[in-house]
């Protein structure tokens, strides 16, 4: 026999974020009732938002979160940037152990869901996905790549769809274009996602990105209005990694083009990118995208949880609260310190929410 949880307070409802107070039903993990009835014997009570979905991550190099501030190609291009070398160099169980707890991190830090372009061929995807069965309630999409991008081995892409939830490539630029074209080709066939860098350094790879026809691009630091127009024209989404961007040198606060890109109507998520680089923690993701690119507070929302989901394919399921879907939920406490005071309990949540506001995490 199933139990029921009925968690009350102030929720963060439906797929155009309003709030409401109210209550919600949890049972076998998936939202039964929302209603608006304050005297409700609750067993939580607070501020109630779905959990994030960081929508683009490199946790493969957990094993290094103190690199030297180099640029962008001497820290993360292959085959010889720095985190290529250092995953070559050291042993798989101790990366195994620094994935497993960055998967812990982001479970802390209020991730319900990620997307990770791994490294190291199926045996790199295999290692992350065995991480993935200790992880309680943590969903991970594995975008593989083979073991030199480059050059497949035999067979080596077919293998990848088997055991990943689709392929993901560094860059039109760093691998041969026919060799991307067979990886989009193997992703169909096999009714997988295919995803690519683009546009992160600078523009000469996003046109041929966008050729590719992806699911999804990923940075689009440098995109002008004619891509964005193709991007819309062809419907393919964009996930930024501002934080990501700014610490490599190739990103500012019109770099990624962030309100352009939502004002032509391309659908825009948010990951934190290198966990070398950054905590795999969103509500750092929110705040800079809120402070330093000034974005709408219900748009910033909306990129680091609906719109990855939305993206990954997964948005009737989860990314937000409403009845039927997956009970993915934070209840945070907003009358901490920190969350007290607050006018608009949602932009407060953008602006300053904290891993710290967390209560209770329902996955």
């Amino acid at each position: 026999m199933s139990d029921e949880q009925v968690i009350s307070g102030t929720i963060i409802y439906g797929d155009e974020p309003r709030l409401i107070e109210g209550y919600l039903c949890v049972k076998d993990g998936i939202i039964t009732e929302v209603g608006s009835d304050l005297a409700v014997d609750a067993t939580l009570k607070g501020l109630v938002a779905p959990c994030f979905v960081n929508a683009h991550t490199h946790i493969g190099d957990s094993i290094l979160k103190d690199p030297p501030l180099l640029d962008l190609d001497s820290l993360v291009r292959p085959p010889h940037g720095l985190k290529h070398r250092i995953l070559r160099e050291m042993p798989a169980g101790d990366i195994e152990e620094a994935i497993g707890r960055t998967l812990a991190d982001m479970v802390q830090t209020g991730t319900g869901v990620f997307c990770d372009f791994r490294e190291g061929g199926v045996q790199g995807a295999s290692m992350l996905a065995n991480a993935l069965t200790v992880s309680d309630g943590l969903t991970g999409m594995i975008m593989g790549r083979p073991q030199q991008p480059e050059r497949p081995g035999r067979g080596e892409l077919d293998n990848l769809v088997e055991v990943c939830s689709g392929i993901g490539m560094s860059g039109v630029n760093d691998v041969p274009f026919e060799v991307l074209q067979e990886a989009v080709n193997t992703a169909r066939m096999a009714g997988k996602l295919f995803g690519i860098h683009g546009g992160e350094k600078d523009t000469s790879d996003i046109s041929r990105s966008i050729e590719l026809e992806p699911d999804h691009i990923v940075h689009m630091t440098h995109a002008l209005d004619t891509h964005l127009t193709q991007l819309v024209d062809a419907d393919i989404p964009v996930v930024v990694c501002p934080r990501s961007n700014f610490v490599t040198g190739v990103g500012s606060p019109i770099r990624p083009p962030i309100s352009r890109m939502l004002e032509m109507g391309v659908t825009v998520a948010a990951g934190t990118d290198n966990v070398m680089l950054n905590s795999v923690n969103m509500f750092s993701e929110m705040e800079f995208l809120s402070k330093v690119y000034g974005l709408e507070d219900r748009q910033v929302f909306k990129m680091c949880t609906l719109n990855g989901a939305r993206i990954l394919g997964l948005d009737e399921r989860l990314g937000s609260i409403l009845e039927k879907k997956q009970a993915k939920l934070m209840i945070l406490d907003d009358r901490s310190s920190n969350l007290s005071n607050s006018k608009d309990i949602l932009s407060s949540f953008v602006r300053r929410g904290r891993p710290d506001d967390i209560q209770t995490i329902i996955t």
